[in-house]
């Protein structure tokens, strides 16, 4: 807002209780703060600037407070932390210092919170998005926090006045208003009664006409009753009423409809004889209003409909928007208040995708005027980074308040689900979302049994019980396969192969890819079946030529059908069944059986390089489950297994880098396997022996 606004709201802040917009009256001199107020709002603004201080930017976090750490035994799992429990772990006051793995973030909402800049977070849900646009509202000063009044216009009654005062000071002022119309009621009443207490005395009396003394007298209630309502618009609304506000407000306005996030009027059916509600009663405030002087955070923000979006722009670039009806059938839509304020700061997020539908003006507003920052997925596994998580298990029990404290085994197991979910070696997953979700299923597992901690063993049975809906899915799916025997695990197969695939983000499932060859009624053609969508498709179609450099079978005159058996509706996305499909189609052109105890894994090159693909360890378990011998999987994911112990002893994984190698293992039958082997090998040895030289993988796709 301008300074010539903010100049005639100080003189509107002013006003007393009972004086009408536009009235001046004699002012008492500002008292002066006494010494001791004096000196603790410097004390207070002392500390506002440390907190800010740019000193203060990037800088780290302190885990472990006073706990001691062994840098003897740094490369355990609690990363040399001397604990026995998580109540030996403090827990920061500020929620920014909470923040965990997102040092890069954390700094910018530090700098933007000092300079009130616009912030843009894109990444994965459960990484700490809204975590840190709460941590930004206890940053803002509240020092200049306001209450918002709207008051009756006399002139136009369609068009309420607006008046901002210090946050506080609202309540103060309608509720003078409120004594006052309510002691000019009582006078009316009072002068209501002797009146009609006067006719009815007269109409009986002296005209003796019992009917027409009520009549008179129903006639002067009705009239005092209507002039009432004059005293009532005086009244002004409270439209923000930040009086107990201790921090900068935080405003959620994720997937709000129009009305909720720019204000509304509400509808009145009554819109006239006297029986109306007053225009400015029936304001009512948005999300944008309401963040005022604070955060106004808009997760998805992709979701917002155009013209909410175009409108929020507006706000962010007037600092004011007015109120309005936002149904034009309604009788709000005549309504419009003076503008509003609307200084906040805009903190929006979303995923990848979110940036695509978002309005390409509001983009530039907040990157023109603020920042944009990626939210990490995952990161480096170190010492310090295993403090910070056992720091995140004693974060969630105080938070919850009602879960045993987690004992060091415990705390252990969650960092290695930590791991495990990463899918990268030597990385952490910062998805914390989904992580405290088991922290309180293994807490209330614990509490359930009375027990004063909650252990390791609570953390094994918590795993099991907050599995993912695609997880159940796959696993009812694997033991209705079996039920139908329609999951062969055993002898060899021409034209079959048993593919892995993931559900969702955690789950994997054995997925059968069959090949048939057929002669061709005119050129041949690969057809594939199973709702496979586009990368699918290209990774077919990259298959194609591998079959044709690799077999001796002229496919020129022949047709490939490929299927991918009960994919379900969610089709095939994706090309990591690339090496599936060429083992299952190779198997058939050169009627070469394939093992079934065995399942694949991998993205090919049109070279038949074998690249690396996703979910190697769920896809891993999933072949366990339904009782395979044997997995490939690309060499590059080598480093990424980290299956479950129960499935290690269950299940041989080879890793390997060209289709040669894949062949060699997963195809049955002598002579006819040695001799495709030696002919791909003669193929293709002077790549492989140039791969081994240089000793360089392809990076993951």
């Amino acid at each position: 807002m301008s300074n010539e606004k903010d100049e005639d709201t100080g003189a509107d802040e002013r006003r007393t209780p009972t004086e009408e917009p536009g009235e001046e009256v004699p002012r008492d001199p500002p008292e002066e703060p006494t010494a001791p107020a004096q000196e603790g709002a410097n004390e207070q603004l002392d500390d506002d600037e440390e907190l800010l201080d740019g000193s203060d930017l990037g800088s780290d976090v302190e885990v472990e407070g006073d706990i001691e750490i062994d840098e003897d035994e740094e490369d355990n799992l609690l990363g040399g932390l001397q604990i026995d429990s998580s109540e030996d772990i403090e827990v920061p006051d500020r929620l920014v210092d909470q923040v965990i793995g997102q040092d890069h973030a954390r700094d910018i909402v530090l700098k933007a919170a000092k300079q009130r800049r616009h912030v843009m977070m894109i990444g994965s849900p459960g990484t700490g998005k809204s975590m840190l646009a709460k941590a930004m509202s206890q940053l803002l000063p509240k020092e200049e926090l306001q209450d918002v009044l709207v008051y009756h216009n006399p002139d136009d009654g369609n068009e309420p006045k607006v008046r901002t005062v210090p946050a506080g000071k609202g309540e103060q002022i309608v509720d003078a208003h409120k004594e006052e119309a309510r002691k000019r009621n009582q006078m009316r009443s009072f002068l209501m009664w002797i009146i009609i207490a006067v006719v009815f005395g007269y109409a009986i009396l002296i005209a003796q006409q019992l009917l027409l003394g009520i009549i008179a007298a129903g006639i002067i209630y009705l009239a005092f009753k209507y002039m009432s309502r004059g005293s009532d618009a005086m009244v002004p609304n409270l439209l923000v009423n930040n009086a107990d506000q201790q921090v900068a407000p935080f405003e959620d306005a994720t997937g709000a409809h129009a009305g909720a996030l720019l204000g509304d009027v509400r509808h009145d059916p009554f819109q006239s004889g006297g029986m109306e509600t007053p225009s400015h009663d029936r304001v009512e405030a948005g999300a944008i209003h309401k963040a005022n002087k604070g955060v106004l955070f808009v997760d998805e923000i992709n979701t917002l409909d155009i013209r909410s979006q175009q409108k929020l722009m507006t706000a962010i670039q007037e600092g004011e928007f007015s109120i309005t009806g936002q149904s034009e059938r309604s009788s709000g839509a005549m309504v419009q208040t003076e503008p509003v304020p609307t200084d906040f700061v805009m903190v929006a997020a979303g995923n990848l995708d979110a940036m695509e539908n978002m309005h390409p003006a509001l983009r530039s507003r907040i990157k023109g005027y603020g920042y944009e920052v990626y939210m990490d997925d995952t990161i480096e596994d170190s010492p310090e980074m295993r403090r910070k998580y056992a720091r995140f298990v004693a974060q969630e029990v105080a938070n919850d308040g009602r879960l045993p404290a987690f004992t060091d085994e415990a705390i252990e197991e969650v960092i290695l689900e930590s791991r495990r979910r990463a899918g990268r070696k030597g990385h952490l997953s910062l998805e914390f979302r989904d992580l405290g979700g088991l922290v309180r299923v293994a807490g209330d597992i614990a509490r359930a049994e009375d027990k004063e901690f909650t252990k390791r063993e609570d953390v094994l049975q918590a795993k099991a019980r907050s599995r993912s809906i695609e997880q159940q899915l796959a696993d009812d799916y694997i033991e209705r396969r079996k039920d139908y025997e329609l999951t062969v695990s055993e002898g060899d197969v021409v034209g079959r192969v048993n593919g892995l695939a993931v559900m969702g983000e955690d789950s994997g499932i054995v997925l059968p890819v069959m090949a048939e060859v057929a002669p061709s009624q005119g050129p041949g053609e690969v057809i594939a079946t199973g709702q496979l969508k586009e990368m699918a498709q290209e990774a077919v179609s990259n298959v194609s030529a591998i079959i044709k450099k690799f077999s001796d079978e002229n496919i020129s005159e022949k047709d490939i059908h490929i299927q991918f058996v009960q994919t379900g509706e969610g089709g095939v996305d994706g090309d990591s069944a690339s090496i599936t499909v060429a083992t299952a189609v190779i198997s058939a052109l050169e009627d070469i059986p394939v093992r079934q105890d065995m399942a694949m894994t991998g993205s090919l090159s049109v070279r038949g390089d074998v690249l690396p693909v996703g979910g190697v360890t769920h896809k891993i378990e999933a072949a366990a489950k339904a009782g395979l011998d044997t997995v490939i999987i690309p060499k590059a994911n080598e480093q990424d297994v980290m299956i479950e112990d129960e499935y290690k002893d269950q299940i041989e994984i080879i890793p390997v880098s060209h289709i040669s190698e894949v062949l060699d293992v997963a195809l049955a039958g002598e002579p006819e396997k040695d001799s495709l082997i030696d002919r791909l090998k003669n193929i293709t040895g002077s790549a492989l022996e140039q791969r081994e030289v240089g000793g360089t993988s392809p990076s993951p796709q």
